[in-house]
């Protein structure tokens, strides 16, 4: 510890204190009696503003503020994996276990178990060259996960001492490096890390591969790419919790870090007692074996929220320096921003558009600017991906939050009201819905989907436009009025609508949907719309065109053609092709 100061002013969250003219910038403090966790966040001469993370209720005048002389930092090693973490990283089992169910104040910047033992399988020795970022040894953290344990970044030089592998406690010593100025580092399982501060990598690479979330209008229509950025915005009831809790379950990342950031105590009730439950699907193994989740609910303090988004993005770049793919799920955005506002309201900082910081801009581009799909210091390949939920008051996508994060991210996955109300799932509107990573994954798409994929995929999002515009028309004088030719675009867009873009959670086959899947369902839709055009196109009527049973068949493949045997999807379309040649053969 360094440096002591006293409390002159108390604003909620926000602290102020002299005496403070050795302290520095973002530095760690404990704050009164209770030693409250808290960041300096400015200084004027000897008088600094400080953000308090817990409570401050109690707290009085004159009491004392000590320095830690180090920023908000967060232990990263083994332990992390499968646990619970409050905004600022603290473990929430480990708090439950020892204070029972309300977090108190003044515990400290708890963390990781220290005392834990793991076996650690040692992979270099003693007289080995080590730079940053190298993998020194192997942890089994899960059945999933292997902790890859990593020299810190920075550190270069020869290993002077090294323990054997075996079993070893999480605070232990396990190597010595010293540099070319006999500087002597001691490595341990684990790496602090400032939350603020990116970790370095050897080079961003070319965006190239989607993330799978087995969602059929993310995966076929509004791809979204490991290690780009999404947004999900829509307003209350309009299923954004939902969606995440749909990626999270599903997605092909390795590891998924899922930030509960403001949001109601019920909601994350529900994740919490959820996904221990859930099993991964790929191996069987609980999900919660490659899941973290950090849990800042509305009625935790306002300032731990701020810095629960930079937790758990610190927390994917230590797996994706691994060589993991890693999923954020930032739900939501919105509440982070709304206590970036009260903070720096009470700091009397000149308010912006809709009283937000001038800086929220800078802060949602910070975050974003986080993602990306990098080669890390070993050489290997990794990504973070960031998927934010935004809740703009009312729907209204106009707001700062929307409009800012719009500028940031690549895909835009606009949640709907009235497909939510009207109980279609996922509400994802596709006519006010984009992906900017399509063009990047064309190639994927051609090498490991179809050579025509992203062709049919465009011709049926055109249907949809299309029809859009005929929805005017009938609104006003009626579909009877319509050529044959454009009720069929309405009758196919329904089918679309049913049969592809609304989804069941709850069913054992719709839930998930593997990649062909996807494929064979969009080429059997467009197949039934090419071959009912050109009867159309002969003046057969639209009576004769559309065959219920054959309509409804269609509607229906996602519930019964099973994932694992799509047969029954060709059998289809031999009687899309049996029915039209009997009706081409009956008009000529």
């Amino acid at each position: 510890m360094k440096g002591e100061g006293r409390i002159t002013y108390i604003n909620g969250p926000v602290v102020k204190g002299s005496g403070l003219a050795s302290f520095m910038m973002r530095e760690m403090v404990l704050v009164g009696e209770q030693r409250l966790i808290a960041e300096i966040i400015g200084l004027n001469g000897d008088v600094g503003t400080i953000q308090v993370y817990e409570e401050t209720e109690g707290l009085r005048l004159h009491e004392q503020i000590v320095g830690l002389g180090v920023p908000l930092s967060l232990k990263l090693g083994p332990g992390l994996m499968g646990n619970i973490f409050d905004g600022i990283g603290r473990p929430l089992k480990k708090i439950e276990e020892s204070s029972g169910n309300f977090i108190p104040l003044g515990i400290g910047l708890l963390t990781i178990d220290l005392e834990k033992s793991w076996d650690v399988e040692m992979l270099i020795e003693t007289g080995d060259h080590v730079k940053g970022g190298q993998i020194f040894g192997h942890v089994v953290e899960t059945e999933l996960i292997t902790h890859k344990l990593m020299i810190p970044p920075g550190v270069n030089g020869v290993v002077v001492s090294s323990v054997a592998s075996g079993t070893h406690l999480t605070d232990d010593v396990l190597l010595s490096v010293q540099d070319k100025n006999s500087k002597v580092t001691e490595v341990k399982m684990y790496q602090d890390w400032p939350v603020r501060k990116s970790r370095p990598i050897e080079k961003r690479m070319k965006i190239s591969q989607p993330l799978i979330t087995g969602q059929r209008i993310l995966d076929t229509f509004f791809p979204i790419a490991k290690g780009g950025t999404a947004a999900i915005p829509g307003g209350f009831g309009t299923g954004k919790t939902m969606t995440q809790h749909q990626l999270a379950k599903w997605s092909d990342a390795d590891i998924i870090i899922y930030i509960g950031c403001g949001e109601r105590g019920n909601e994350m009730t529900d994740v919490l007692e959820e996904f221990p439950k859930l099993i991964d699907p790929k191996s069987g193994r609980p999900i919660m074996e490659r899941t973290v989740l950090i849990a800042n609910t509305s009625n935790m303090p306002v300032a731990a929220r701020e810095a629960s988004i930079y937790t758990g993005i610190t927390m994917a770049e230590y797996f994706r320096d691994m060589g993991y793919h890693v999923a954020i799920m930032a739900d939501s955005t919105s509440r982070w921003a709304e206590a970036l506002r009260e903070i720096s309201g009470r700091l009397e900082e000149m308010p912006a558009e809709e009283g937000y910081p001038a800086y929220l801009s800078y802060r949602l581009a910070e975050f974003y600017e986080r993602a990306g799909y990098v080669k890390t210091l070993q050489g290997d390949e990794g990504s973070v991906t960031i998927i934010g939920a935004v809740s703009p008051a009312g729907g209204d996508f106009s707001e700062p939050v929307t409009e800012n994060t719009k500028r940031y991210v690549n895909a835009f996955l606009a949640l709907d009201r009235k497909l939510a109300y009207s109980r279609h799932y996922p509400a994802i509107n596709w006519l006010s819905s984009y992906s900017g990573y399509l063009k990047m994954l064309e190639e994927w798409y051609f090498d490991n989907v179809g050579e025509d994929a992203i062709h049919i995929r465009n011709q049926v999002l055109r249907l949809l436009q299309e029809e859009s515009k005929l929805l005017d028309i009938v609104q006003l004088v009626g579909e009877d009025v319509l050529p044959d030719s454009q009720r069929l675009i309405l009758e196919i867009s329904r089918v679309v609508k049913t049969g592809i873009l609304q989804q069941n959670a709850f069913h054992k086959d719709d839930s998930f949907v593997p990649m062909a899947k996807q494929y064979k369902m969009l080429c059997a839709v467009w197949h039934l719309y090419q071959r009912a055009s050109a009867c159309a196109e002969k003046g057969i009527p639209m009576s004769q065109i559309k065959d219920e049973a054959l309509f409804e068949k269609i509607t229906k493949m996602k519930y019964n053609i099973p994932n694992d045997d799509l047969s029954g999807i060709d059998a289809i379309n031999s009687e899309v092709d049996t029915y039209f040649d009997a009706l081409l053969a009956k008009y000529n």
